[in-house]
């Protein structure tokens, strides 16, 4: 009988040893910390966007290239990438006929040594020219110049360049063209004419025209969109819009799947091409909780149009980004905060991709 206690005594303190363990297992479970790994290819922007037959991009800066944390981000995050400055205007033709592309040959090795693919921006821009251009007075001089600009830098990059933003921001806000100097001296047909020379020089790149403030439906998208029906018309060259998608928190166009989508169905590409959400700083978790819900939409809404084939950040992280330079007391627009941490954003473009 004394065995047979010791026995059942034995049972129960196994018993209770087995539901012990259970219990710190069960608490493990559900109190340990949720994280995020960005190291598997399922949870990293350029692989969940490439799953769905887009690119995600980063607009780069070469001088930034030998920061580890910065090269790092765009290595293992990024599909794609845009110069900010490096194939600008001043940068690349700063004297007459005298070609500088060494800054943005660095960004375009680093791009094609991983397979990511190349926007070129931009050809033909009224801001950041180089100064001798303001110089030229006579119409045919200046179309000149800029045919041999196009064939100059077009053609220097011949193969590597997925789109070019051949023209940018070529329109005001009213629908009417921006008074810039190929507008006066060229006129409304310098917009074609840089199509064309693009197209003469690097036949293999697909060709875009980019602005901001056209994401809705409004005057200017709706003169981009005939411009673009007017070329078609005409058989001039154009393949893709661009929509720069500088945006302030919380105030996401409600149409902007439907734009979207009337560009797309006049036989072209739409590309969200500059794609940042500013907030108001300093910034309150209710702004980033916003801002996770605004970039959620964006993305929505390009993958809700198959021929929505890009996104590309106009950045890699808030350490680097415009906008406080240009917005006063306004920042933390980008995916990646200060110190590369991924901010509740990122985590809301992941789940639009899904």
């Amino acid at each position: 009988m004394f065995e047979g206690v010791k026995r059942r005594k034995g049972f129960f303190i196994l018993l209770l040893t087995l539901l012990l363990v259970s219990l710190l297992c069960l608490t493990f479970f559900f109190t340990r910390p949720a994280t995020i790994t960005t190291t598997t290819s399922s949870m990293v922007l350029g692989t969940a966007a490439a799953a769905k037959g887009r690119i995600f991009g980063a607009a780069v800066a070469s001088t930034h290239l030998g920061e580890a944390l910065y090269s790092n981000t765009l290595d293992s995050e990024f599909t794609g990438v845009t110069p900010e400055n490096e194939m600008k205007w001043e940068t690349t033709e700063p004297a007459r006929g005298t070609f500088n592309f060494t800054s943005a040959d660095a960004i375009v090795s680093h791009a094609q040594g991983r397979g990511m693919k190349i926007r070129g921006h931009t050809l033909v821009w009224h801001s950041q020219l180089a100064p001798w251009v303001s110089d030229i007075s006579s119409g045919k001089e200046l179309l000149q110049s800029m045919k041999d600009h196009i064939a100059g830098e077009a053609g220097h990059f011949k193969g590597k360049i997925w789109y070019w933003d051949v023209v940018n921001e070529a329109f005001n806000e009213d629908g009417s063209r921006r008074d810039s100097i190929f507008q006066q001296l060229i006129g409304d047909k310098y917009i074609e004419e840089a199509f064309k020379a693009a197209q003469a020089t690097d036949p293999g790149a697909k060709l875009c025209y980019n602005d901001y403030n056209i994401e809705g439906i409004n005057a200017k998208s709706t003169a981009i969109l005939a411009m673009v029906r007017d070329f078609q018309s005409r058989n001039i060259p154009i393949d893709c819009v661009g929509f720069q998608s500088h945006m302030s928190v919380g105030e996401i166009p409600l149409d902007l799947r439907e734009n979207l989508q009337r560009f797309a169905n006049a036989g072209i590409d739409v590309q969200i091409t500059e794609l940042d959400v500013r907030l108001p700083t300093p910034t309150h978790q209710a702004d980033l909780q916003q801002q996770a819900i605004d970039y959620s939409e964006i993305v929505s809404a390009c993958f809700a149009i198959v021929r929505c084939t890009d996104i590309t950040t106009w950045g890699i992280t808030d350490k680097y980004s415009w906008i406080p330079d240009f917005f006063s007391g306004q920042g933390g627009a980008l995916l990646f905060d200060k110190d590369y941490h991924q901010k509740p954003a990122y985590n809301a473009v992941l789940q639009s991709m899904r």
